[in-house]
């Protein structure tokens, strides 16, 4: 599984990719906030840096190539 960890204020957020299609353009990823797990489908995007998704009300963006692959 890829994971994504990021700090926002006081709050850790785990992104875990669940399913990456890039042919529907969609990545799934399991949001873990504040011991809440959210299942979210975002559309997949892409700039000069790679692909991303948009998180948040200010639309950070969320590098696929930024997450690590991690082993349970």
């Amino acid at each position: 599984m890829k994971e994504f960890v990021m700090y926002e204020d006081w709050d850790k957020i785990t992104f875990d990719i669940v399913k990456l299609n890039e042919e529907t353009q969609q990545v799934y990823v399991a949001i873990t906030k504040q011991g809440r797990i959210s299942l979210i489908a975002y559309p997949l995007l892409e700039d000069k840096n790679g692909l991303y998704f948009e998180y948040g009300p200010f639309y950070k963006k969320i590098y696929i190539d930024d997450f690590e692959e991690v082993n349970d």
